[in-house]
């Protein structure tokens, strides 16, 4: 298990502290692939994607609108299931 978060990194170059969550592109409980988009975050005028780090199950532990942080996790993901 583990967490999906936001980059750090895209703060980079903000003047803000804090982002908006804009949208899932996936739903709670979903398969998804590593490399995969699944999210997208405001930070002040510019979207940034969110892809997944792994192959598994991911759990949405953010809302859409929610204020995010660097760091902040927004998923979880259970990489732990194996093809059959």
């Amino acid at each position: 298990m583990q967490d999906i978060k936001v980059d750090e990194a895209l703060w980079a170059s903000s003047m803000l502290p804090e982002g908006i969550l804009e949208r899932w592109f996936i739903a709670s409980g979903e398969t998804v692939r590593a490399g995969e988009r699944i999210a997208e975050v405001r930070i002040e005028d510019a979207l940034h994607e969110i892809v997944a780090p792994a192959n598994g199950r991911a759990t949405i532990v953010a809302t859409v609108n929610a204020v995010i942080e660097p760091g902040s996790v927004l998923a979880t993901l259970d990489d732990s299931l194996r093809p059959g």
